[in-house]
């Protein structure tokens, strides 16, 4: 699975964005998609993620009630809409993506466990 992440840019605070993730295959469908992110000198750290049907969702409590994870399969794409940004949400956000099991779903947050990744698309929040 290749995953092609797009839609970052600069935002002033209190702004909005949407992030997309492309998938090369239909296979997609059956993946756990997560949405990560790593601010510069900080660890990379878990912003959303989505089962494989799209009817759960996870967020990290940092960005509940701001982010939304979302996906269309028939697409193969995850999108991340981020409202009300702040500039402590400045970082490069990656997609990833990694079978929907049930290991997966208790452990969506652990990035060592997604096989497959985006580039990474930059978003900038100014204050």
């Amino acid at each position: 699975v290749q995953l092609q992440a797009s839609g970052g840019g600069l935002v002033q605070a209190g702004g909005s964005l949407g992030l997309s993730c492309a998938a090369s295959t239909r296979t997609s469908s059956r993946y756990l998609m997560g949405w990560f992110r790593q601010a510069p000198g900080k660890e990379r750290e878990f912003v959303a993620a989505i089962t494989a049907s799209g009817r759960t969702t996870y967020y990290a409590d940092s960005m509940k009630g701001r982010f939304t994870i979302s996906r269309d399969n028939a697409k193969n794409t995850v999108y991340l809409q981020m409202n009300s940004l702040k500039p402590e949400d400045t970082a490069v956000y990656y997609c990833a993506a990694e079978r929907d099991t049930l290991d997966m779903r208790l452990a969506f947050g652990n990035s060592r466990l997604y096989e497959y990744w985006g580039q990474g698309t930059l978003v900038t929040v100014s204050s």
